[in-house]
């Protein structure tokens, strides 16, 4: 009895055990399928750390997109160059999965040109955008599609961005096109390459997938959202998906929320807390398209926090008052504080944890399959 009962619970076990690694492989068949992601959405809220995003939960009515994440993680910053990073090393950082020196725009520390995300896809077939509102040449949009030894050069950004694969591009910046030292008028160029340029208005409707457009409408800098910008940054981030998603072969969409750094340096509050605002409505339009197009994963973070911002409880004749909040800066600079990263789609659970924000753009591309090129240094 007891041999048959040896046997009979050996075969059992075996029969679990063949079971499990049936099960196993669907599984991992199954993880595999789910987590290749066909489009990215990189939206980066420049300047905006932990604080800068607990303002949404504190200063609006309605829940904040955020809490639709499951996946966060954080990402150390630190230049090449320095302690603390400015936006174009850090932007380079995410783009090109390089550590680089501050004010490098696609190069690495070494000012060799390195290539990017927006790049390697578009090579791959894939469709790409960008959404502003600085202007189009700022550190951050140039790191995707712009190679120089400095973020000042402006004008050569620009020249380069005619000749970058780019389908879609909403911000400002029309003056390093069209009003520039040289005299050379790029707006025609934009157009020679085949963009439909608008400089006066965004107005959604449906764009051709066989068309690229630009819309260029502040000389430099879009308005703050509480000089009159409106809905700029969410409709123009739903008219980029709208126009990139016709693509079969996938899409890349790099959406900055360029001001919040800018309230940051002023040491202005509702600035800071508006600009937030309004890149939290933003990041709704991409994840309510990512629920539906279950092959987008939508990462947002920041390259870097600004203001060393604090909600501190307020403070009346000596004592604190925990019922009201008051908003409190310690630099007008930018700061060295671990920077959160949230992630929703396919690919999302590789952003957990804590990494340098160059693993980034690693994390990217192996969501999507694709090997880094040779040239990319992940130290």
């Amino acid at each position: 009895m007891a041999a048959i009962t040896y046997f009979g619970v050996a075969w059992i076990l075996a029969q679990v055990i063949a079971l499990a690694g049936c099960t196993a492989s669907s599984t991992i068949g199954l993880e595999s399928e789910r987590n290749e992601a066909k489009n990215i959405i990189l939206l980066i809220g420049d300047g905006m750390g932990l604080t800068q995003v607990s303002t949404v939960y504190y200063y609006q009515d309605k829940p904040s997109n955020f809490s639709r994440f499951r996946h966060i993680g954080l990402h150390q910053n630190m230049p090449t160059s320095h302690k603390v990073t400015d936006s174009a090393s850090g932007a380079t950082a995410f783009s090109a999965g390089v550590k680089t020196y501050n004010g490098a725009i696609g190069v690495d520390q070494d000012t060799v040109p390195v290539s990017s995300i927006l790049e390697l896809v578009a090579a791959a077939g894939w469709s790409t955008g960008l959404v502003a509102t600085s202007s189009v040449q700022h550190a951050t949009p140039a790191s995707f599609y712009a190679h120089t030894t400095s973020r000042a050069f402006y004008e050569e950004i620009a020249r380069q961005f005619v000749y970058a694969p780019v389908n879609f591009v909403a911000g400002g910046g029309l003056q390093f096109f069209a009003n520039r030292s040289d005299s050379i008028n790029y707006v025609d160029s934009l157009i020679h390459m085949g963009f439909e340029v608008n400089v006066d208005e965004l107005i959604y409707y449906s764009l051709n997938i066989n068309k690229k457009y630009a819309y260029l409408l502040a000389d430099d800098a879009l308005p703050k959202r509480q000089n009159g910008r409106g809905d700029f940054l969410p409709v123009a981030t739903k008219m980029a998906i709208h126009h990139l998603s016709q693509d079969k072969d996938g899409f890349f969409l790099m959406v900055e929320g360029s001001q919040i750094d800018w309230g940051g340096h002023a040491n202005d509050a509702e600035y800071v807390i508006q600009e937030t605002l309004d890149f939290d409505k933003t990041i709704g339009v991409a994840l309510d398209f990512a629920e539906k197009n279950k092959n987008t994963l939508v990462i947002v973070t920041a390259d870097h926090e600004t203001g060393g911002l604090s909600l501190s409880a307020s403070t009346v004749f000596g004592q604190g008052d925990y019922s009201k909040i008051t908003p409190t800066f310690s630099t007008s600079n930018h700061s060295a504080a671990l920077i959160p990263v949230f992630a929703y789609g396919p690919g999302a659970e590789y952003f957990m944890g804590i990494y340098q924000n160059n693993d980034i753009f690693y994390k990217m591309l192996e969501a999507i399959k694709m090997e880094a090129p040779k040239s990319a240094n992940r130290k």
